[in-house]
């Protein structure tokens, strides 16, 4: 019969990970019942021995009324798992990380140990739930499997696994089971195989890191511009081939010599080292005019400075744009491309015109389908970018990974499955033209923040790079929901909002303009080429009558559904769709009318009210998820729902579920619980299943 060690963590993975760690020490005449208290599966403790992960867990299991007393148990000590170290130990030195846990002290037990294993070259700072005073300049996180806990502003995380029992723990297990004697070769045999494999890796690390300095090496030489990196004293650290080409001297090499000793020129001196960070300048040098522009790397007070001739910027940018323009990066439709008379229109066409003459951002707000792409396309083509490029991305059709590389672009190697050479951004690309921000509300925190220092400094870094672009472009967003609610609740950032809304432009729905829906009709049916169709009135006043909650989109797929069942080029109302063909709500999740088709039945006590409520498809797949989570009584909440939507035609990010779990719990439909409960279905929400 096997002998049974129970094995009690905090969450599924540790317990996992500590499962697998005692089974390299025991043989196939031990069971090893594991649970986590996370998961809410702690039901009884059982068998011959209790690991308990930390001193935490025993408080824990203390406090809900386990009784130790007649219990032979372990309270293990922890410490960092190696097989990830090599990852810590190529984070560049002086690098300034969080250090993030659940638990202050195993956060500070934790950064002091790395510290006497001799990964002493970054600058930690602890993190842990409830920290206020928290410097949100650092990009960097290392995080012993809690990767749920890092915050928002971090950009780059290290997952070096959770912690893994200590020698000192194995030796006290293996005692108590009566096998250290037996298991004592085994286990300093294992210990040291372990030992010699991560020496091995850091070493191969180490070998790697010195084959980059060396292919760095190549690539400065290789950059067009001249390179120069020089400290607060003057004396330069990297000088390319290029900066000999440009201010020629009699040293055959620079490194470690003053920039005194190769410049000569007292203004472009100055301007070098003065205290000024971040700045450019035109100078002349030996009769060719150059871009110089500089950038203080403010963590070890170096400085760079880039030499750029004009004359290759003028023509390569040039290059850039009619390449665009044959990709298609432009914008197609002008104001007048924009159908309707009617006074709604012609005022918001009007206010579009004299925003596109400046060269202020611009928020188009309005419904799904009212034509916010359109007019991002009209206002390019009336500004002054107009011979520039325009360019668009969607939020809500891509997570958020992709849409930081196709913003920001990305080095070689920058991240697995990286092209060979990187790619250049979207910003990068709409140098001197624009870049059209669709769907902005659907843009998570992490990618606020980012948006937010494009658009205050007028610059760009690739991602996996070191080297900040300056970049000339205009920024026009859209959306269809209200940022402002968004702001209030903490969804969406103050000064991105109002960086966004230096020009506001709210496109008016179909509904408000109903006198531009013959001329709509029209312009459709023509651009569209379609047979030579008629119009009954009888169909013109229908279309009149309608609401059109998914305006002309709405009304563009009505026209085409009656074109397709016609036998006649007369259209008639035998043709109009049925009800349940159309829009009944608005697609804004943020309108107070979003939801409400039915009205409560007049003369009954509101108790006997039977309400129908009507949801885009997209929300009804998360309430369908939860009921059938909750039925089946699984977990459920913001993560599992965005990976269970991978796949499927309702693909949502975490921050797009969150959001959306957030209008369904304002709304009643849902309740959120913290922990194992997760998310539940209220009796409303089922109500609004049963019911469509």
């Amino acid at each position: 019969m096997d002998r049974i060690i129970t094995l009690v963590a905090g969450s599924e993975r540790t317990k996992n990970t500590l499962s697998n760690q005692l089974k390299e020490y025991l043989d196939e005449g031990f069971n090893i019942v594991g649970y986590a208290i996370d998961e809410g599966d702690v039901v009884d403790i059982e068998g011959e021995l209790v690991v308990l992960s930390s001193e935490f867990i025993y408080q824990e299991l203390l406090e809900k009324g386990f009784n130790y007393d007649d219990k032979n148990f372990i309270v293990a000590n922890r410490t960092i798992n190696n097989d990830y170290l090599d990852k810590v130990v190529a984070i560049p030195d002086g690098t300034n990380v969080l250090f993030v846990n659940e638990l202050p002290k195993i956060v500070l037990d934790v950064i002091e140990h790395l510290k006497e294993i001799g990964i002493s070259h970054l600058n930690y700072s602890p993190y842990y739930p409830g920290l206020k005073d928290v410097d949100r300049r650092i990009r960097v996180a290392i995080t012993p499997g809690e990767t749920l806990l890092v915050p928002d502003f971090i950009e780059e995380v290290y997952d070096i696994g959770p912690r893994i029992m200590d020698f000192t723990t194995i030796t006290k297990i293996l005692n108590r089971l009566g096998i250290l004697d037996e298991k004592a070769g085994q286990f300093s045999q294992r210990y040291l195989e372990k030992t010699i494999k991560i020496s091995r890796r850091l070493a191969e690390s180490k070998n790697e890191i010195s084959k980059l300095n060396k292919h760095l090496e190549t690539v400065i030489d290789g950059v067009t511009e001249g390179l120069l990196v020089f400290d607060e004293a003057g004396t330069i650290s990297v000088s390319n081939e290029n900066i000999n080409k440009i201010i020629p001297s009699k040293f055959a090499k620079h490194i470690s010599r003053n920039i005194v000793d190769i410049i000569k020129d007292d203004d472009l001196l100055r301007f070098l080292c003065n205290e000024e960070s971040d700045a450019e300048q035109v100078f002349k040098i030996n009769s060719s005019e150059y871009l110089v522009s500089k950038i203080r790397m403010a963590n070890d007070n170096f400085m760079i400075a880039k030499f750029k001739s004009i004359k290759d910027t003028l023509v390569e940018s040039d290059r850039l744009k009619r390449e665009l323009v044959k990709k298609g990066f432009y914008a197609k439709f002008e104001i007048e491309d924009i159908i309707g008379n009617s006074d709604a229109i012609k005022k918001t066409k009007e206010i579009s015109k004299k925003l596109a003459k400046s060269d202020l951002t611009i928020l188009l707000n309005g419904e799904s389908g009212s034509g916010k792409e359109l007019f991002a396309s009209a206002i390019h083509n009336e500004s002054n970018r107009r011979r520039g490029p325009f360019l668009a991305v969607n939020f809500s059709a891509l997570p958020d990974d992709l849409i930081e590389s196709e913003l920001f672009g990305y080095e070689e190697g920058a991240f697995t499955g990286a092209k060979k050479g990187g790619k250049v951004g979207l910003f990068e690309q709409a140098d001197g033209g624009t870049i059209f921000l669709d769907e902005i509300g659907d843009i998570s925190k992490k990618l606020q923040a980012r948006l937010l220092r494009v658009l205050q400094e007028k610059e760009v870094m690739r991602i996996g790079g070191n080297e900040i672009k300056p970049i000339d472009v205009r920024v026009v967003s859209a959306t269809n929901r209200n940022l402002y609610e968004m702001v209030k609740n903490n969804e969406f950032r103050e000064d991105l909002y109002y960086r966004l809304k230096m020009g506001y432009i709210r496109i008016p729905p179909l509904r408000e303009r109903k006198e531009d829906i013959p001329q709509l009709i029209h312009y459709i049916s023509r651009e569209n080429m379609y047979k030579r169709v008629i119009f009954d009135d009888q169909v013109i006043q229908k279309f009149c009558e309608y609401d059109w909650f998914g305006n002309i989109r709405e009304l563009k797929n009505t026209i085409d559904y009656m074109i397709a069942i016609s036998s006649s080029h007369i259209l008639t109302i035998d043709e109009f769709p049925s009800t349940d063909f159309f829009q009944t709500v608005m697609a804004d999740e943020n309108a107070e009318d979003s939801i409400s088709l039915g009205e409560a039945k007049k003369g009954k006590d509101e108790n006997d009210f039977v309400m129908e409520y009507v949801l885009n498809d997209e929300y009804m797949y998360i309430l369908n998820e939860i009921y059938r989570s909750n039925q089946k009584c699984l977990a459920c909440g913001r993560v599992s729902l965005a990976q269970n939507s991978m796949g499927t035609k309702y693909e949502m990010t975490q921050y797009q579920m969150r959001t959306r779990l957030n209008f369904l719990l304002k709304k009643g439909f849902i309740n959120i619980y913290k922990g194992k409960r997760g998310t539940e279905i209220t009796s409303k929400g089922i109500r609004i299943i049963k019911n469509l």
